[in-house]
């Protein structure tokens, strides 16, 4: 059967990736993860070789392929570890706000050092007292003659120590009646006077991937790093996040797959008894049941991105597939865990990272209780 999305150029370019990978980044996973950091140099490798903002138009250093060269990406980051997600925030979260709502000057200014790893870019929306509720977020942005005033924290910012351009979700109007069409977006540079990194946090997963709170006091940010209109950072806000969440739910389709992948390969060489532990009924069972799940998932998601493609509305499937897929990998990597027995729980295993770095899928982009309340006022309940 035709693939919905991907062709023969797509898996040339999947290979070509992976062999890449193969020498920059499989080799290293395990020492970035003990430094908590993925180097600069990795994002410059990466931006040599095209493999930052692909889809972007030419004119600004981009290749202008379609965006299943983003999904192949994507996929193979996820393969190598969760840690890797900031490269795909930077790709397809952060820099289509630019592309999509910045001006032609803004573009200019921004888009090629994006394609060449040479500028990471991060997008803050969190802050200590507002999580899925944007609306309310308290960050502040007053106008001043040629600059923007803005104060305000946010945190659980991922690139947010690396980052060299954030975009700010912040009010512009805080007297806006409803509370969210006074939201608008401020682009803020590396060394913007006022603007500086709180603690770089210290997470349960995804160690190597930097995640900080960023403070703004009066930050002084030029009138000029407004991104699209004041007012419309909510309206956005939330056409953006359709990608970002199927990003996340295309992550836990591949974090699935590996740690079945690497489970089967385990209770095959593993004996108890004087046989394999793939020979007892229960593994059989157990790895039938994630197997089941996990080819249901593929079927779901491949459809799901071949439908963004097209530019198709996909809020409510894309809602579902964030919460069910994330929902299900975390099954996953527990029986997972459960059938490599007490090497399992060894971090030379590497079922012990996956089973660290999934739940939080199920926590950003949107809560999987957020998910579910989409699903149900679109279905009219």
């Amino acid at each position: 059967m035709k693939h919905p999305y991907l062709t023969d150029d797509h898996e040339i370019f999947r290979r070509s990736l992976r062999k890449f990978l193969e020498k920059e980044a499989y080799p290293f996973y395990d020492q970035w993860e003990e430094e908590r950091m993925i180097p600069r140099s990795f994002w410059r490798k990466m931006g040599d070789q095209g493999y930052l903002c692909p889809d972007i138009d030419e004119a600004y250093g981009g290749s202008e392929v379609d965006w299943g060269f983003a999904v192949v990406i994507n996929e193979e980051l996820e393969r190598v570890g969760s840690g890797l997600v900031g490269v795909g925030l930077h790709n397809d979260i952060v820099v289509p706000y630019i592309t999509a709502y910045g001006t032609e000057e803004q573009k200019k200014r921004w888009l090629p050092k994006s394609t060449t790893g040479e500028i990471i870019t991060a997008i803050a929306m969190t802050e200590p007292g507002a999580g899925s509720d944007l609306a309310n977020i308290q960050t502040t942005a007053v106008l001043d003659g040629d600059h923007y005033i803005l104060n305000g924290q946010k945190t659980f910012i991922t690139n947010g120590i690396q980052s060299d351009l954030v975009v700010v979700a912040c009010k512009t109007d805080p007297k806006a009646n409803p509370k969210h069409k006074g939201v608008s977006l401020l682009v803020v540079e590396r060394d913007t006077p006022g603007f500086s990194r709180g603690r770089k946090l210290n997470k349960v997963g995804l160690h190597c991937q930097d995640t900080a709170e960023l403070i703004f006091e009066d930050c002084l940010v030029p009138k000029e790093n407004l991104l699209g209109e004041e007012g419309k950072g909510f309206v956005y806000l939330m056409e953006k996040l359709q990608q970002e969440r199927l990003l996340v739910a295309i992550a836990a389709q591949i974090t699935s797959e590996v740690m079945l992948k690497q489970t089967i390969d385990y209770v095959k060489s593993r004996e108890a008894f004087g046989k394999p532990i793939s020979k007892f009924q229960n593994t059989q069972f157990k790895i039938v049941e994630m197997a089941t799940e996990i080819e249901m998932g593929r079927a779901f998601i491949d459809q799901l991105i071949a439908e963004h493609i097209e530019g198709k509305e996909v809020v409510t499937k894309v809602s579902m597939a964030k919460w069910k897929l994330t929902d299900s990998a975390r099954k996953i990597a527990s029986e997972c865990m459960q059938l490599h027995g007490g090497y399992g729980y060894m971090e030379e295993y590497e079922i012990a990272r996956r089973f660290r770095d999934i739940p939080v899928a199920s926590i950003y982009a949107g809560t999987n209780e957020i998910m579910k309340t989409i699903i149900a006022k679109n279905m009219g309940l």
